[in-house]
């Protein structure tokens, strides 16, 4: 059951090789994969090896090095290929090389192969002049450098050490013992193998219950139900997961290409939890800036300082925020509403309730070139108070300006009280009745001209522009 269950993790964890990838890879080649002669794709987590045989047919140089490749394969076609590094990988074994017809260097640095008759698949690629095998199981047997030696006539340099004739003639004669000692210990340490690899299942079973055991002892701690924990129940799991995290590095295990890629499959998990905790340290609850019945609230969340002046003259608020001076003006969002004015700035909301309504649609917002700050004036949509002042100021104008005139008329130095509420005009009857007294006739005609007069200028509204009557 547990032997199943391997392959379909690897397949559904592992990285594979994708096109996208490989045309990513391939830059420099204008991503073209057709012609393409050399591609790195190392350090990439690649655990399984595949497509680059149908994808690139002209490869020339292939960088695996530093990935979970578990077996040599798909390769068999790329005859050009002249440099295959597939270093610090997971490979036992040495196979499916035959058809690279023009392989010239072969570096297998640091993988687990133990099965050093392996080898004996590389006097095919004739054209093979440097192999590296240092870092692997093979290399500590008795007899290993002999043995490479003697079995690959064509090779030229072993693990960077160039291979001389008088050694390959001494390798050759013993070859035979030497051939039977690696025998004897490949099969000893397969064996030793196969009791790893059974250790290794044990250690994945295990490491499996007790994960199950947890979901069922706390059905809520290891799913999306996380958003519902206390703080303090999160603070508890981050120090049982540092504790877990404690144990399994100081836990004492065999370097194997099991231990190597649960580590890799660890590290996974723990960078998956470590991305959720902290997306969810950054979440926070939205902040309320409108309440249900309708009612803005005054919000800081950047902690600006900033001023609001009423400026009567010109019949608007302006709003001084004092952003930062060098911030982009492009981080700024300004929205201003009949009631209430909003700055996003760097994401962060700032909210002003208005003492009165204003026009949204008149309203501007602009940057000081002193300071930096964001200025926004607001026009009031009352105008009341402008218009009753002016009106004041012109009817007190007017009446100044008339009372002069008719003083003027008079030839006698008159000030005149007026009330701007019950007469835009002084009383015409007075300066009509002193222009009578000095005109010529007989006395008794007067009191009728007079009583003539009145009737005659009681509704006759006062034209400054008419001149006075002689």
């Amino acid at each position: 059951m547990l032997n199943s269950f391997l392959p379909w993790l690897c397949c559904a964890l592992g990285r594979l090789i994708t096109e996208d990838l490989v045309r990513r890879r391939a830059e420099h080649n204008n991503c073209e994969l057709f012609s393409l002669e050399e591609i790195s794709l190392h350090q990439q987590e690649i655990e399984k090896l595949e497509y680059l045989d149908k994808w690139c047919r002209d490869l020339k140089i292939l960088y695996l090095q530093n990935n979970l490749i578990p077996k040599i394969e798909n390769v068999g076609r790329l005859k050009k290929l002249e440099y295959l590094n597939i270093a610090l990988n997971n490979i036992e074994r040495i196979e499916n090389l035959e058809g690279c017809e023009e392989l010239k260097k072969l570096d297998l640095t640091a993988n687990f192969i133990g099965e050093l008759s392996s080898i004996e698949v590389l006097k095919y690629n004739i054209h093979l002049k440097e192999l590296f095998l240092v870092g692997n199981p093979c290399t500590d047997f008795e007899g290993y450098r002999q043995f490479v030696v003697a079995t690959l006539h064509q090779l030229e340099s072993l693990d960077s050490k160039e291979i001389e004739r008088s050694e390959r003639t001494r390798a050759l004669q013993d070859y035979p013992e030497v051939k039977k000692k690696i025998r004897e210990q490949e099969k000893a340490y397969l064996l030793k193998r196969a009791r790893e690899k059974e250790d290794a299942q044990r250690r994945m079973q295990e490491r499996k219950e007790k994960k199950e055991n947890q979901m069922q002892s706390n059905p809520g701690s290891l799913c999306d139900s996380e958003n519902h924990q206390t703080e303090r129940e999160q603070q508890t799991w981050e120090e049982n997961d540092d504790e877990e995290d404690r144990r399994f590095w100081e836990e004492p295990t065999p370097y194997t290409p099991e231990s190597r890629l649960e580590a890799h499959r660890y590290i996974e998990e723990r960078r998956a939890k470590d991305s959720k905790r902290e997306s969810k340290k950054k979440e926070k609850p939205l902040r309320t800036l409108i309440t249900a019945d309708g009612k803005a609230l005054n919000v800081n969340e950047p902690k600006l300082y900033f001023t609001l002046e009423d400026d009567e003259e010109n019949n608007q608020f302006i709003l001084d925020l004092a952003v930062y001076r060098h911030l982009d003006t492009s981080l700024l969002d300004v929205d201003v509403q009949t009631t209430y004015v909003r700055v996003q700035v760097k994401g962060k909301l700032f909210q002003l309730v208005l003492p009165e309504e204003v026009k949204p649609d008149s309203s501007s917002a602009k940057r000081s070139q002193t300071t930096g700050h964001l200025v926004v004036s607001m026009p009031k949509v009352c105008e009341r108070g402008v218009m009753q002042r002016q009106k004041v100021s012109t009817s007190i104008k007017t009446s100044d300006s008339t009372a002069q005139k008719n003083t003027r008329r008079s030839g006698q130095v008159e000030k005149l009280e007026v009330d701007p509420s019950r007469y835009s005009f002084p009383d015409v009857t007075k300066i009509i009745q002193e222009k009578e007294r000095i005109g010529q006739g007989p006395i008794s005609f007067q009191p009728r001209k007079i009583t003539e007069n009145k009737k005659s200028y009681v509704d006759v509204e006062n034209d400054e522009d008419v001149p006075p009557l002689i």
